[in-house]
């Protein structure tokens, strides 16, 4: 299948304004795209791009003062398959995990570790280790958490979500994430684009999505894995942005310098067979 995806975002800048983005597909994905995947910005900008530390494609750029408006609309290829489903993956011991997955175990800026153990322990230890952990993880935060938009706070940690019972998809995943980790399984913050595709339509207005992945041993060894707990279920068409420890290393802009969002506008749709833009270079 195919998707027809991208943005439009624009901010009100006092004097030029230092910015970083985050608004391209993962490397891995670089692949899959059928159209070229371009950031347009309106005044043009120059625009430097290189990979962060978690292997992110990183724009800079500098807004010259002024509204400055970004966009892009791009199709890209997808299997159309949901995300997949391994009951039987393992647990790895700690011991036995590759350097650079470690990161994955330790706490960050929204995932506050250090108090929820406890909670995690009195929770968990006895469900089954490996996947079914994991899934008792993610059921326990769709259930504990009440989505809602008006509610969204960028300063809420996983533990203050987890007292207030409420949230946007940022906080499921923190809150899953952090529980995972309590328990001594690896789990990264994903974010990325999440059409409405192979479900009912949602009334709720386009945005970017967050989820997370953990890794296990599965049936093809060690991967990462996706899971929702928001959507608790699996879903078509994920196509990420970002990975990182938690929303601070997957914020999708980032100004230095004051720059109230002006307009924010995400589309992503899955296209017929005979849709076609100009081809990726």
């Amino acid at each position: 299948m195919r998707i027809r995806t991208g943005y439009t975002i624009a901010f009100d800048t006092f004097g030029p304004t230092p910015m970083l983005l985050l608004l391209h597909v993962r490397p891995e994905r670089q692949q899959d795209l059928v159209t070229r995947e371009e950031i347009r910005f309106d005044p043009p900008v120059e625009a430097e791009q290189h990979r962060d530390e978690f292997g992110n494609l990183r724009t800079r750029i500098v807004a010259p003062g002024g509204r400055i408006t970004m966009s892009a609309d791009f199709v890209i290829a997808d299997s159309g398959e949901p995300d997949i489903v391994d009951a039987q993956a393992r647990q790895i011991p700690v011991q036995d995990l590759p350097d650079e997955v470690l990161v994955y175990l330790l706490g960050s800026r929204y995932c506050d570790t250090d108090k929820l153990s406890q909670t995690a322990w009195s929770l968990f230890a006895q469900a089954p280790e490996g996947w079914g952990r994991v899934q008792a993880i993610v059921d326990y935060a769709h259930q504990r958490l009440r989505f809602d938009y008006l509610q969204a706070d960028e300063t809420r940690s996983a533990s203050e979500g987890h007292a207030q019972q409420v949230g946007v998809c940022r906080d499921f995943a923190h809150l899953a994430i952090t529980l995972c980790r309590c328990m001594n399984i690896p789990a990264r913050y994903a974010t990325g684009y999440l059409g409405d595709i192979g479900i009912a339509p949602v009334p709720d207005p386009m945005d970017f999505s967050a989820w997370f992945e953990v890794y296990l041993d599965g049936s093809d060894g060690p991967r990462w894995y996706t899971f929702d707990a928001r959507h608790n279920t699996p879903r078509i068409g994920r196509i990420v942005m970002a990975y990182g420890r938690d929303a601070t290393d997957c914020a999708i802009t980032t100004s230095f310098g004051r720059a109230p969002l002006a307009q924010f506008e995400v589309h992503t749709d899955e296209v017929p067979g005979d849709f076609v833009l100009e081809r990726a270079a």
